[in-house]
Protein backbone atom coordinates (compact mmCIF):
# COMPACT_ATOMS: atom_id res chain seq x y z
CA UNK A 1 0.00 0.00 0.00
CA UNK A 2 1.24 3.46 -1.27
CA UNK A 3 2.97 5.25 2.19
CA UNK A 4 0.11 7.51 3.46
CA UNK A 5 2.88 10.30 4.21
CA UNK A 6 2.86 10.66 0.61
CA UNK A 7 -0.49 10.86 0.00
CA UNK A 8 -2.62 11.77 2.77
CA UNK A 9 -6.50 11.09 2.96
CA UNK A 10 -8.35 11.88 -0.12
CA UNK A 11 -11.07 13.78 1.42
CA UNK A 12 -14.05 14.75 -1.80
CA UNK A 13 -16.85 17.23 -0.18
CA UNK A 14 -15.98 15.79 3.66
CA UNK A 15 -16.49 12.17 2.55
CA UNK A 16 -12.96 10.79 3.23
CA UNK A 17 -12.03 7.64 0.73
CA UNK A 18 -9.63 5.39 2.49
CA UNK A 19 -6.60 4.12 1.32
CA UNK A 20 -7.37 0.50 0.91
CA UNK A 21 -10.32 1.69 -1.73
CA UNK A 22 -7.18 3.68 -3.90
CA UNK A 23 -4.97 0.83 -3.31
CA UNK A 24 -7.62 -1.86 -4.60
CA UNK A 25 -8.51 0.94 -7.76
CA UNK A 26 -4.74 0.23 -8.97
CA UNK A 27 -5.30 -2.69 -10.26
CA UNK A 28 -7.12 -0.98 -12.87
CA UNK A 29 -4.46 1.52 -13.86
CA UNK A 30 -1.05 1.64 -15.44
CA UNK A 31 1.83 3.47 -15.24
CA UNK A 32 5.83 3.22 -15.92
CA UNK A 33 7.52 0.55 -14.51
CA UNK A 34 8.78 1.60 -11.15
CA UNK A 35 6.41 4.28 -10.85
CA UNK A 36 3.81 3.11 -8.68
CA UNK A 37 2.64 6.97 -7.61
CA UNK A 38 1.61 7.35 -11.06
CA UNK A 39 -0.90 4.78 -11.01
CA UNK A 40 -1.78 5.59 -7.35
CA UNK A 41 -2.75 9.17 -8.54
CA UNK A 42 -4.95 7.57 -11.58
CA UNK A 43 -6.59 5.46 -9.15
CA UNK A 44 -7.16 8.27 -6.78
CA UNK A 45 -8.75 10.57 -9.35
CA UNK A 46 -10.97 7.86 -10.57
CA UNK A 47 -12.40 6.98 -6.87
CA UNK A 48 -12.89 11.03 -6.69
CA UNK A 49 -14.69 11.49 -9.71
CA UNK A 50 -16.86 8.29 -8.68
CA UNK A 51 -17.65 10.22 -4.95
CA UNK A 52 -18.72 13.00 -7.07
CA UNK A 53 -21.11 11.37 -8.94
CA UNK A 54 -22.43 9.40 -6.28
CA UNK A 55 -23.20 12.31 -4.05
CA UNK A 56 -24.73 13.87 -6.96
CA UNK A 57 -27.18 11.44 -7.39
CA UNK A 58 -28.01 11.05 -4.04
CA UNK A 59 -28.21 15.03 -3.19
CA UNK A 60 -31.08 14.59 -6.59
CA UNK A 61 -32.81 11.96 -4.68
CA UNK A 62 -32.35 9.13 -7.87
CA UNK A 63 -32.95 5.39 -6.77
CA UNK A 64 -31.24 2.23 -7.76
CA UNK A 65 -32.67 0.20 -10.67
CA UNK A 66 -30.19 -2.14 -11.11
CA UNK A 67 -29.80 -3.85 -14.58
CA UNK A 68 -29.01 -6.89 -16.23
CA UNK A 69 -25.14 -6.55 -17.56
CA UNK A 70 -24.78 -9.91 -18.73
CA UNK A 71 -27.85 -13.29 -17.87
CA UNK A 72 -27.26 -13.51 -13.65
CA UNK A 73 -24.58 -10.76 -13.46
CA UNK A 74 -26.45 -7.06 -12.01
CA UNK A 75 -24.98 -3.81 -11.93
CA UNK A 76 -24.21 -2.86 -8.36
CA UNK A 77 -26.28 0.05 -7.14
CA UNK A 78 -23.59 2.28 -7.22
CA UNK A 79 -23.25 1.73 -10.91
CA UNK A 80 -27.11 2.20 -11.35
CA UNK A 81 -26.79 5.29 -9.46
CA UNK A 82 -23.95 6.82 -11.77
CA UNK A 83 -26.11 5.48 -14.82
CA UNK A 84 -28.93 6.98 -13.64
CA UNK A 85 -27.31 10.20 -12.91
CA UNK A 86 -26.02 10.43 -16.88
CA UNK A 87 -28.72 9.80 -18.30
CA UNK A 88 -30.49 12.10 -16.44
CA UNK A 89 -28.17 14.94 -16.75
CA UNK A 90 -26.85 14.51 -20.62
CA UNK A 91 -28.67 14.47 -23.40
CA UNK A 92 -26.61 14.00 -27.11
CA UNK A 93 -28.80 14.74 -30.20
CA UNK A 94 -28.71 12.69 -32.99
CA UNK A 95 -26.72 14.31 -35.48
CA UNK A 96 -28.17 15.24 -38.71
CA UNK A 97 -27.37 13.70 -41.45
CA UNK A 98 -25.64 16.44 -43.55
CA UNK A 99 -22.83 16.26 -40.43
CA UNK A 100 -22.72 12.76 -40.81
CA UNK A 101 -22.15 12.91 -44.35
CA UNK A 102 -20.07 15.82 -44.03
CA UNK A 103 -17.33 13.73 -41.80
CA UNK A 104 -17.68 10.78 -44.35
CA UNK A 105 -17.02 12.70 -47.38
CA UNK A 106 -13.30 14.45 -45.51
CA UNK A 107 -12.02 11.34 -46.18
CA UNK A 108 -13.86 8.13 -47.62
CA UNK A 109 -10.88 5.80 -47.68
CA UNK A 110 -11.44 5.71 -43.61
CA UNK A 111 -14.24 3.52 -43.78
CA UNK A 112 -12.94 0.18 -45.12
CA UNK A 113 -14.25 -3.66 -45.22
CA UNK A 114 -11.94 -5.50 -43.45
CA UNK A 115 -8.30 -6.75 -44.56
CA UNK A 116 -7.73 -10.31 -44.90
CA UNK A 117 -4.58 -11.47 -43.69
CA UNK A 118 -2.82 -14.76 -44.66
CA UNK A 119 -0.65 -15.33 -41.99
CA UNK A 120 2.15 -17.78 -40.54
CA UNK A 121 3.73 -17.38 -37.40
CA UNK A 122 6.18 -19.11 -34.91
CA UNK A 123 5.60 -19.33 -31.67
CA UNK A 124 7.79 -19.36 -28.53
CA UNK A 125 5.57 -19.95 -25.48
CA UNK A 126 5.78 -19.24 -22.05
CA UNK A 127 3.14 -17.26 -19.41
CA UNK A 128 4.01 -13.73 -19.30
CA UNK A 129 3.09 -13.10 -15.77
CA UNK A 130 6.50 -15.50 -14.69
CA UNK A 131 9.25 -12.78 -15.51
CA UNK A 132 12.04 -15.42 -15.86
CA UNK A 133 10.13 -17.34 -18.25
CA UNK A 134 8.87 -14.47 -20.40
CA UNK A 135 13.02 -13.46 -20.08
CA UNK A 136 14.38 -16.74 -21.29
CA UNK A 137 11.58 -16.85 -23.71
CA UNK A 138 12.91 -13.78 -25.12
CA UNK A 139 15.84 -14.31 -25.84
CA UNK A 140 15.33 -17.38 -27.76
CA UNK A 141 12.33 -15.41 -29.75
CA UNK A 142 15.22 -13.14 -30.45
CA UNK A 143 17.39 -15.50 -31.80
CA UNK A 144 14.89 -17.10 -34.16
CA UNK A 145 13.78 -13.57 -35.90
CA UNK A 146 17.19 -13.03 -36.16
CA UNK A 147 17.40 -15.87 -38.22
CA UNK A 148 13.87 -15.70 -39.99
CA UNK A 149 14.72 -12.03 -41.11
CA UNK A 150 18.37 -12.74 -42.48
CA UNK A 151 16.76 -14.74 -45.26
CA UNK A 152 19.23 -17.61 -44.97
CA UNK A 153 16.82 -19.58 -43.34
CA UNK A 154 13.44 -20.88 -44.64
CA UNK A 155 10.43 -19.68 -42.20
CA UNK A 156 8.97 -22.72 -42.86
CA UNK A 157 11.46 -24.86 -41.45
CA UNK A 158 12.23 -22.76 -38.30
CA UNK A 159 8.71 -23.27 -37.82
CA UNK A 160 8.91 -26.98 -38.09
CA UNK A 161 11.39 -27.37 -35.73
CA UNK A 162 11.54 -24.28 -33.00
CA UNK A 163 7.42 -23.07 -32.76
CA UNK A 164 5.60 -24.15 -29.63
CA UNK A 165 2.39 -23.75 -31.56
CA UNK A 166 0.25 -27.00 -33.21
CA UNK A 167 1.08 -25.06 -36.39
CA UNK A 168 4.39 -25.51 -36.69
CA UNK A 169 3.48 -29.28 -38.77
CA UNK A 170 2.24 -27.04 -41.43
CA UNK A 171 5.47 -24.56 -41.32
CA UNK A 172 3.84 -21.88 -39.30
CA UNK A 173 1.11 -21.15 -41.45
CA UNK A 174 -2.37 -20.15 -39.82
CA UNK A 175 -4.49 -19.53 -42.68
CA UNK A 176 -6.64 -16.32 -43.13
CA UNK A 177 -7.36 -13.95 -40.50
CA UNK A 178 -9.67 -11.05 -40.57
CA UNK A 179 -9.92 -8.46 -37.77
CA UNK A 180 -10.83 -10.48 -34.32
CA UNK A 181 -9.24 -13.27 -34.91
CA UNK A 182 -5.96 -13.21 -33.21
CA UNK A 183 -5.21 -11.49 -29.78
CA UNK A 184 -5.14 -8.50 -29.66
CA UNK A 185 -1.36 -7.26 -29.87
CA UNK A 186 -0.69 -10.24 -32.74
CA UNK A 187 -3.62 -7.81 -34.93
CA UNK A 188 -1.85 -4.69 -34.01
CA UNK A 189 1.64 -5.84 -35.17
CA UNK A 190 -0.10 -6.95 -38.34
CA UNK A 191 -1.84 -4.07 -39.28
CA UNK A 192 1.70 -2.55 -39.14
CA UNK A 193 3.27 -5.02 -41.89
CA UNK A 194 3.58 -5.15 -45.79
CA UNK A 195 2.70 -8.19 -47.77
CA UNK A 196 5.56 -10.85 -47.34
CA UNK A 197 7.11 -8.91 -44.09
CA UNK A 198 8.52 -11.17 -41.22
CA UNK A 199 8.29 -9.34 -38.14
CA UNK A 200 11.93 -8.21 -37.14
CA UNK A 201 10.93 -8.04 -33.05
CA UNK A 202 9.07 -10.59 -31.64
CA UNK A 203 5.54 -9.73 -30.51
CA UNK A 204 4.31 -10.92 -27.16
CA UNK A 205 1.36 -12.25 -25.92
CA UNK A 206 -1.03 -14.22 -23.41
CA UNK A 207 0.46 -17.09 -25.14
CA UNK A 208 4.35 -16.01 -25.17
CA UNK A 209 6.37 -14.28 -28.10
CA UNK A 210 5.40 -14.51 -31.84
CA UNK A 211 7.59 -14.12 -35.00
CA UNK A 212 5.02 -13.06 -37.54
CA UNK A 213 5.13 -13.47 -41.08
CA UNK A 214 2.86 -11.67 -43.21
CA UNK A 215 2.25 -14.30 -46.11
CA UNK A 216 -0.16 -12.26 -48.03
CA UNK A 217 -2.88 -9.30 -47.68
CA UNK A 218 -5.68 -8.57 -48.73
CA UNK A 219 -6.60 -4.58 -48.34
CA UNK A 220 -11.12 -3.88 -47.83
CA UNK A 221 -13.04 -2.09 -50.45
CA UNK A 222 -13.88 1.46 -49.69
CA UNK A 223 -17.99 1.16 -48.28
CA UNK A 224 -19.97 3.36 -49.77
CA UNK A 225 -21.80 5.85 -48.14
CA UNK A 226 -25.16 3.69 -47.43
CA UNK A 227 -23.16 1.15 -46.24
CA UNK A 228 -21.31 3.34 -42.95
CA UNK A 229 -24.11 5.99 -42.52
CA UNK A 230 -25.37 4.48 -39.26
CA UNK A 231 -21.53 3.22 -37.85
CA UNK A 232 -20.22 6.74 -38.24
CA UNK A 233 -23.74 8.63 -36.55
CA UNK A 234 -23.47 6.13 -33.94
CA UNK A 235 -19.49 7.03 -33.58
CA UNK A 236 -20.34 10.45 -33.21
CA UNK A 237 -22.95 10.07 -30.93
CA UNK A 238 -20.71 8.17 -28.62
CA UNK A 239 -18.06 10.75 -28.80
CA UNK A 240 -20.38 13.74 -28.05
CA UNK A 241 -21.72 11.78 -25.07
CA UNK A 242 -17.94 11.15 -24.15
CA UNK A 243 -17.52 14.81 -24.25
CA UNK A 244 -20.79 15.74 -22.68
CA UNK A 245 -20.10 13.64 -19.18
CA UNK A 246 -16.30 14.95 -18.98
CA UNK A 247 -17.79 18.19 -18.86
CA UNK A 248 -20.08 17.57 -16.07
CA UNK A 249 -17.64 15.70 -14.56
CA UNK A 250 -15.39 19.11 -14.60
CA UNK A 251 -18.45 21.55 -13.35
CA UNK A 252 -18.50 19.37 -10.18
CA UNK A 253 -14.76 19.26 -9.61
CA UNK A 254 -14.57 22.67 -9.81
CA UNK A 255 -17.76 23.29 -7.37
CA UNK A 256 -16.50 20.36 -4.75
CA UNK A 257 -14.52 20.47 -2.06
CA UNK A 258 -11.74 18.17 -2.83
CA UNK A 259 -8.38 17.80 -0.38
CA UNK A 260 -5.37 15.37 -0.37
CA UNK A 261 -6.14 15.22 -4.39
CA UNK A 262 -2.67 14.35 -6.24
CA UNK A 263 -2.06 16.64 -9.22
CA UNK A 264 -3.59 14.67 -11.75
CA UNK A 265 -1.53 12.60 -14.01
CA UNK A 266 -0.85 12.34 -17.77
Amino acid sequence: MMNKTLFPDLIVNGETVPHADIAAETQNHTGPKGKPGIVWRKAAHALAVRALLLQEARRRGLKAACQELTPGRFETEEEALIRGLLEAEIDVATPSDDAVHDLWARDPDRFRAPPLWEVSHILVACDPRDETAREQARLRAENLATRATSGKEDFAALARDNSDCGSSANGGQLGQMTPGDAVPEFEAALRKMTDREVSASPVLSRHGWHIIRLDAVAYGATLPYAAVKSQIAAAMEKTAWAQASRDFVGRLMAAAEITGLPERPE
